[in-house]
């Protein structure tokens, strides 16, 4: 079906033809609160109809607009009706014999909402049993709602008017009017990409302010459903947000670009936000219901200045094709961890030791994957773009451009930056045209720097190489940098890159590691000679990659190693323990540290750390290296101890603090003794008590699940804890409990419920895919592994992507670690013949099985 995709060849084709000036777009939701139209004749759907301008360079020539729609009942061209059954197909609209310069198209159709996120969702909150209605149109999915040219670089202005039900509010990119009859008609948008135009539609609760600077005054609003409305910290959120005009106002020189800014926490969202032009939509998860800790701030903190940044670098300035969506990630990605980090007043001025322990060890695992890739991707259509929201795009793409700053320097990098906007604000652009402005401002040359890091997959490893005399004095030292194969499968060839970083010196005072000296350098070629050193007395520590400035595996010397190993907790900053600790986490991840001994590290230097991200990183990867990477035999002796460990540390911390409750929640994934059950049935039933932990709504259910997974807690106190908590958030937390009973019939009904009907919800889908998947239930599970190689190949063909890829991953039977799981991976890629786009989830499913026999060999042998 050529229509649900496009290539990049056609999307070049048809910029090549087409000037687009202007959609007007009338949607009719009337009927979105019973489901449908408003009459009632046909429930899921409701009238698109779309009248768009556009030039054509040529007389006569052919082209087609983008529509997904269950019925289209008239295509008038130039005035001109066509028979919408000839020329509706495969979701495009074939437009022949244009005329050269002005032409006008309208379409009506009936588009149909959504339950997957994907188009315009619908959802309906079992509080108030009201309807809640937001789109999510990237990559490919403004065409489900209105007929469009599908991609990034005809752009064009956007005018929506809407009928929405009584009592309603509308939101879109412009301003919101006052609704006439229930009607409501927005001001064109500046020309801005289909992707980045939104509509938000329901009862919403709103919060409003502004943000003020130089006379000019940006409305700011805040939305939520209702039954959320009591947990919205407005305030906070105003706060960050303000935060970032003012940061990025100054560092990119160019005044907000769009009339307003709204944010508006949508349920059921796939992604964590959207950068929606002047409408940003932020999952609902990020309102928080219970206490978190300060992480959970922080992240949604990066969420919001990530979305904020886009207005400029996507929204005013916006790639050309999908293959340079890594720039616009990383540079939203990069950008807000530098305002975290270096705004005046910020609350995270340790963002950049996060970014180290999350964003890093993601695009570390991603680079070692059959399916890495180069930063700058061939994305060749829209299946190939819809799999490359990825660790890469994301992660590398950040790691790399943080490197770009080094390398070019920091203030250089801003005055380019400003260059860029002002040169291309509301069109489109290539990598080039960023690098040609860094160029210019910096006096670097960056095509050789750019084809080593934007065009090859890998990671590069830096070691020291040191020498030393009787007396402890250096005597050489240089940085040996090595270029490791890429994985099995990988395109390419591996690749020495020039890096910028720092050295650190750290010496023990007082039992703390401490800095005492930094060399910052270029390391190009196998090896890089640093003469700053020699001479100097060898410190305890010399920490290569100080500061996180490149993107490079980094390799401890014997002596460093022993000093970490034992002093790991007692650095002074955070982010050299970050590294370190990401150091060991890529070493029991490569079979070089067996996971007992990763194990015995984090015990030894947690309770030193004070960084919560970090602990709560520590607590996922131990568990995650026990339950994947430990010796099977020797599994249940590391989670009896980790677990044993969890109950003292939660034992032992500050009470009400945010360590209490991360241990606590650490304790609730791993309880497994009746002893350690009691106590969590305790905590739930109020007979036992941990001074200052709050048992709220969110904890309760982390209970709740644990007991169910462990056969403790059944279908009569899952549906008990839901009576305390109806909401769509207990509901789901219901799902996920109920899927992970330990028996049988549990499982048929988890499995049925997903693969075998596909009327869940994304949101609820997602959910009961986490339950079913526990790591204490391998052999209940084992079945499972051929029913998913029977069923996955058509579930991707008849599911929409982000339900089908929930699907493809999550039940993947990625905790049979055994060669049979391989040989069947191997059998079904080499006899299904899927598309690339699974072919690639699927490989990169079947190398985690790969590492984690290598990694339990490993540790078997320690």
């Amino acid at each position: 079906m050529p229509g649900t995709n496009l290539t990049r060849d056609e999307a070049q084709q048809r910029a090549r033809l087409l000037t687009v000036d202007a959609y007007e777009i009338d949607l009719d939701l009337s009927g979105a609160q019973e489901g449908g139209d408003a009459d009632g004749s046909d429930h899921g759907t409701f009238r698109s109809v779309t009248t768009v301008r556009f030039d054509s360079a040529e007389a006569g020539a052919d082209s087609f607009i983008d529509l997904v729609a269950p019925a289209v009942h008239e295509v008038r061209l130039n005035g001109e009706a066509l028979d919408a059954g000839e020329v509706f197909k495969d979701s495009r609209i074939a437009l022949t014999g244009l005329r050269a310069g002005r032409n006008e198209l309208r379409v009506v159709a009936d588009c149909a909402y959504t339950n997957t996120g994907e188009g315009l969702h619908r959802f309906v909150d079992p509080v108030d049993q009201q309807a809640y209605l937001y789109t999510q149109f990237e990559v490919p999915d403004a065409r489900r709602v209105y007929a469009s040219f599908e991609q990034p670089d005809l752009k064009a202005t956007f005018q929506f008017t809407v009928k929405a039900p009584e009592g309603w509010t509308v939101i879109s990119n412009s301003p919101t009017p006052e609704p006439s009859g229930n009607v409501w008609r927005f001001e064109p948008t500046p020309r801005i990409s289909t992707y980045i135009t939104a509509l938000i539609a329901g009862p919403y609760h709103s919060v409003h302010s502004t943000y003020e600077k130089d006379g000019r005054s940006v409305p700011l609003g805040i939305y939520c459903r209702p039954s959320l409305a009591e947990h919205l910290d407005a305030e906070q959120i105003f706060e960050v947000t303000r935060q970032g005009f003012e940061w990025f106002q100054e560092k990119f020189d160019y005044a907000y670009p769009f009339a307003k800014y709204d944010q508006l926490f949508v349920p059921e969202f796939n992604a964590g936000a959207m950068e929606n032009a002047g409408a940003v939509t932020i999952r609902d998860q990020y309102v928080f219901r219970s206490k978190v800790t300060d992480a959970a701030y922080e992240v949604r903190a990066e969420t919001i200045l990530h979305e904020l940044a886009h207005m400029w670098f996507g929204d005013l300035v916006t790639m050309e094709w999908w293959n340079d969506l890594w720039l616009n990630e990383s540079f939203a990605t990069y950008t807000s961890i530098a305002c975290q980090a270096y705004a005046p007043g910020s609350k995270w001025p340790h963002s950049w030791t996060t970014f180290a322990n999350s964003m890093k060890t993601w695009a570390y695992r991603q680079d070692q994957l059959p399916s890495t890739h180069p930063i700058m991707a061939e994305i060749n259509d829209l299946d190939d773009v819809l799999v490359n929201f990825d660790g890469i795009t994301y992660a590398k793409g950040a790691s790399v451009l943080k490197q770009l700053v080094a390398y070019v320097g920091r203030d250089e990098f801003f005055q380019g930056v400003q260059a860029y906007f002002k040169a291309h604000a509301f069109k489109n652009t290539r990598l080039s045209d960023l690098l040609g402005a860094l160029e210019e401002t910096s006096g670097r040359d960056l095509k050789t720097w750019s084809k080593k890091w934007l065009e090859t997959a890998g990671i590069n490893i830096l070691r020291p190489e040191i020498e030393v005399d009787a007396q402890g004095v250096i005597t050489s030292f240089a940085v040996k940098q090595e270029a490791p194969a890429l994985p099995p499968g990988a395109k390419g060839e591996p690749v020495l890159r020039p890096h910028r970083i720092a050295i650190g010196s750290y010496e023990l005072t007082d039992g703390k590691l401490v800095r005492t000296g930094r060399i910052e350098l270029d390391v190009d070629g196998a090896l890089t000679p640093v003469p700053q050193l020699a001479g100097t007395r060898r410190p305890a520590v010399l920490l290569l990659n100080d500061d996180d400035l490149s993107y490079a595996k980094v390799r401890l010397d014997e002596e460093s190693l022993k000093v970490v190993t034992e002093h790991l907790g007692d650095f002074t900053e955070s982010l050299p323990r970050a590294l370190s600790w990401a150091s060991a986490w890529d070493m029991t991840r490569d079979a070089e540290l067996p996971a007992r001994d990763y194990l015995a590290l984090v015990r030894s230097g947690i309770g030193k750390e004070s960084d919560i991200g970090v602990v709560q990183s520590l607590h996922r990867q131990v568990k995650l290296a026990l339950d994947l990477y430990a010796a099977p035999e020797w599994r249940e002796t590391g989670l009896a101890a980790w677990t044993t460990e969890t109950l003292e540390q939660l034992r032992a911390a500050a009470p009400g603090s945010d360590h209490q409750l991360a241990w606590a929640r650490a304790f609730a994934a791993s309880a497994r003794t009746d002893e350690q059950l009691d106590l969590l049935q305790g905590l739930l039933d109020g007979t036992e008590e941990i001074s200052g932990l709050a048992v709220d709504t969110e904890l309760r259910w982390s209970l709740v699940q644990r007991l169910a997974a462990t056969g403790r807690a059944d279908e009569k106190a899952i549906a008990a804890e839901l009576e305390r908590d109806k909401t769509s958030a207990g509901e789901r937390h219901a799902a996920t409990a109920r899927a992970a009973r330990p028996t049988a019939e549990a499982k048929a009904e988890a499995w049925a419920s997903v693969v075998e009907s596909d009327r869940l919800p994304n949101a609820v889908q997602e959910a009961v895919i986490g339950g079913f998947v526990q790591t204490d239930q391998r052999e209940l599970l084992a079945s499972y592994t051929a029913k998913y190689f029977d069923a996955v190949k058509d579930i991707w063909e008849s599911r929409s992507h982000e339900m089908a890829q929930q699907i493809a991953v999550g039940l993947y039977p990625a905790l049979q670690v055994s060669q049979e799981t391989l040989d069947a991976t191997d059998a079904w890629l080499a006899a299904a013949e899927p598309s690339a786009a699974l072919r690639r989830l699927i490989s990169e499913s079947r190398a985690g099985i790969e590492r984690a026999l290598k990694a339990q060999a490993a540790d078997a042998a320690a």
